[in-house]
């Protein structure tokens, strides 16, 4: 009996580990009318996966109605920086999935499989000019300015 209690906490804590890296207590992850907070946290002081993420916040509000924090890690103490949240549920995080960079279309999808709606109008990100302009900065922050 003792081996057999042995092997199946050997076999569930895996198992208890992966669940509970699924959520966490993210600051503010639901507004008071119920809603997810797309939450975006970035390290102190910023570092190039967070710049990367910020620019990702921005196509999102661009394009969907979601509510948006960006938070320094001193405000979300104990939370893996850079990362980013859905409500509770983790998205990215530093030495965990996609090592806290997201994209917009891993935001996206998201977001439309929670059937977050559009915006009614898009923002100015997505006007041809400012567009070729908003890729050349992210390629300098992707490149280290380089």
């Amino acid at each position: 009996m003792p081996r057999f209690l042995a092997a199946l906490c050997v076999l569930a804590f895996p198992l208890a580990a992966a669940a509970a890296g699924m959520s966490m207590p993210v600051p503010g992850a639901v507004t008071a009318s119920g809603l997810k907070v797309l939450t975006f946290i970035a390290k102190d002081p910023p570092g190039q996966r967070c710049n990367g993420n910020l620019q990702v916040a921005a196509e999102v509000a661009n394009t969907y109605r979601v509510p948006i924090q960006l938070l320094p890690s001193s405000l979300a103490p104990g939370l893996p920086a850079p990362s980013v949240f859905c409500g509770t549920h983790l998205i990215a995080a530093d030495g965990r999935d996609f090592n806290g960079a997201v994209s917009f279309q891993m935001v996206a999808d998201l977001l439309d499989l929670e059937s977050v709606p559009h915006q009614e109008k898009t923002g100015l990100l997505l006007n041809e000019p400012v567009r070729r302009d908003f890729d050349a900065l992210k390629a300098t922050i992707k490149s280290g300015g380089r």
